[in-house]
């Protein structure tokens, strides 16, 4: 899919990064909407869905960890989270939401634009990728045409990034699978310095889909190593 098809909303109050990011996006040949407030970006995510969304979390009429859960409300885009907030535990935090990446201010505007167009193309491939995969007889489901996970026939609401992990799982069920090879199958690239935010992803996941998340069955940890997803494909 050609990268001119995607649109980015930009949400940010600060005028100068926000223009950085408009400039950089617009070459990379994206199109480009900017909102200042959360009751902007609301409007703007009424009026057009986005394929993404690039958010401060620190604006004038409302803390940006709401509007995420709006946006998710909506729909299940990829976020961006762009931020001043560069403490491990905030970016923990970050991703415990369920964002996608998290940028901190001062960034590299090239580097900025390399991210969302590798988190867009990721999303495009995951879509017409991988076939239904039905696990422990119909337990668990992950289909990768339709972004789709299901227990026991239920869709289960999965983030970007989950989904994405989830599938990884699915295509090497019982193989211990590293944090980095996690992150490889995943998402194809490293997160700045910090790959143990995929624990928080795996913590999230385990909730969703685990009977009992304190005692997982299907996502089992190997100490020291990585994850490995306990489950039989069906036939």
């Amino acid at each position: 899919m050609p990268d001119d098809v995607f649109s980015v909303l930009v949400v940010e109050d600060d005028w100068k990064i926000a223009r950085v990011v408009k400039v950089y996006l617009e070459q990379a040949g994206y199109r480009i909407t900017v909102a200042s407030k959360g009751r902007d970006a609301i409007a703007a995510l009424a009026k057009e869905l986005p394929s993404m969304v690039i958010l401060d979390l620190m604006l004038p009429d409302m803390a940006g960890e709401d509007l995420f859960g709006e946006i998710k409300k909506l729909a299940d885009i990829p976020v961006i989270m762009l931020t001043a907030k560069s403490a491990p535990e905030e970016r923990v935090a970050g991703f415990a939401l369920g964002a996608d990446d998290y940028i901190v201010k001062p960034f590299n505007p090239r580097e900025m634009a390399y991210r969302v167009k590798a988190l867009l193309k990721r999303a495009a491939a995951r879509e017409a990728a991988a076939p239904a995969m039905s696990f422990n007889q119909g337990l668990i489901s992950v289909d990768g045409q339709k972004h789709e996970v299901r227990k026991r026939g239920v869709p289960v609401d999965f983030t970007p990034s989950e989904f994405s992990i989830m599938l990884a799982f699915a295509s090497s069920p019982h193989w211990v699978l590293t944090r980095e090879k996690l992150i490889e199958k995943a998402f194809g690239h490293q997160f700045e310095g910090f790959d143990r935010t995929i624990d928080v992803h795996i913590k999230n996941i385990r909730q969703k889909i685990e009977d009992d998340p304190r005692n997982p069955a299907l996502i089992v940890t190997v100490h020291r190593v990585g994850y490995r997803f306990e489950a039989d494909r069906d036939v």
